[in-house]
């Protein structure tokens, strides 16, 4: 196998900068003269700061008046930082949006106390994009399929808080027998481990593996196991979800709450508490994006995906988080709980 590290940049887009703004705007003028600032919870470069430039680029030609859209990243604790400040400190107008990271409402369900926020009551814009991840393995494993992980082991490389809780779960709900070596630092060092035989998997957002990964697939040097996603991604439909792998109700509905952070994805969120006027400004603006002909094109270029969820929709499956019985969440939280290890 020829070396797999090479073919992982170090992120997709590192520098979208500032693109040309193009479209019909909407009648509503409140924006006209104004700024409209975009949070990424994230540095730059990587997906979050690639698809939040992107639509950057493009939201304010969808809005009455054309504002003048800035980008500021402001990374910190997972994201939490982001999100507190667009819950707390921002404008409570309008003119401040961003994306955060996606695990926000997965982690209010399992660590409230740590968060000062609460994620169904920020006005959800739309997603851009179900961000499922993608285990795999190399050809030689033992395993092949995922199934032959409840009587085989299979060792995995952890590195990212998500993918260490994933497999976490399936170890404790299923009883896989997946071994978690958390020790690399980020997927270059564990696609060395894995051609090095230091390890058997490791998993990717599937909208990088199919990009960088792509010869890989075709050579067959590597299987594809799993996805996290409750969406299943395009092309890889044979490929089964966690929620597969069910075998009872209640740990469907178990890995259903898991896997919630894939639909939320990339997402646009603004601070709670603006004008319904507003929320549905942004929003169409948002849906209008989503169909621009130079974001497609942008897109395309850079090879990313797209799955847009209207912001309506994705309101009501944020919300619907708060309504699971206590029963259920206080097992979630008993599964997730990684000092247990």
């Amino acid at each position: 196998m020829r070396s797999l590290a090479a073919t992982i940049p170090l992120c997709l887009a590192a520098a979208l900068a500032v693109f040309p703004l193009g479209g019909a705007a909407a009648d509503d003028e409140f924006y006209k003269g104004k700024t409209l600032t975009f949070i990424v919870g994230t540095a730059v470069g990587g997906g979050y700061d690639t698809y939040s430039r992107l639509v950057a680029a493009h939201i304010g030609a969808h809005l009455g008046g054309r504002p003048t859209v800035v980008v500021q990243n402001m990374p910190g604790a997972a994201g939490i930082r982001a999100a507190s400040y667009l819950y707390t400190l921002a404008p409570k107008d309008g003119t401040t949006i961003g994306m955060v990271d996606e695990a926000i409402t997965l982690n209010q369900i399992l660590k409230p106390q740590e968060l000062r926020f609460d994620a169904t009551r920020f006005n959800w814009i739309g997603r851009v994009l179900a961000n499922s991840a993608v285990l795999f393995a190399r050809r030689e494993a033992a395993v092949q399929k995922i199934e032959d992980a409840f009587k085989t082991e299979l060792i995995v490389s952890s590195t990212g808080t998500a993918s260490h809780l994933n497999w976490t779960v399936l170890k404790r709900l299923l009883a896989l027998k997946l071994t978690l070596i958390s020790g690399y630092q980020g997927s270059n060092d564990s696609l060395l481990a894995l051609t090095r035989g230091e390890v058997d998997a490791l998993s990717m957002p599937w909208s990088i593996l199919r990009v960088t990964g792509e010869h890989l697939i075709r050579d067959r040097a590597i299987n594809l196991l799993l996805q996290t996603g409750a969406e299943k991604a395009p092309g890889i439909a044979d490929v089964p979800r966690m929620i597969d792998l069910a075998r009872t109700d209640e740990e469907r509905r178990l890995l259903e709450l898991f896997a919630q952070p894939s639909s939320v994805g990339r997402s646009v969120l603004a601070p709670p508490g603006l004008p319904a006027e507003r929320i549905a400004a942004l929003r169409r603006a948002f849906a209008a994006t989503m169909e621009d002909a130079g974001f497609l094109a942008d897109l395309e270029r850079a090879r990313l995906d797209r799955s847009p969820l209207p912001g309506e929709e994705l309101q009501k499956a944020v919300a619907a988080t708060a309504e699971l019985p206590p029963a259920l969440v206080e097992r979630a939280r008993r599964i997730a709980d990684l000092t247990a290890d």
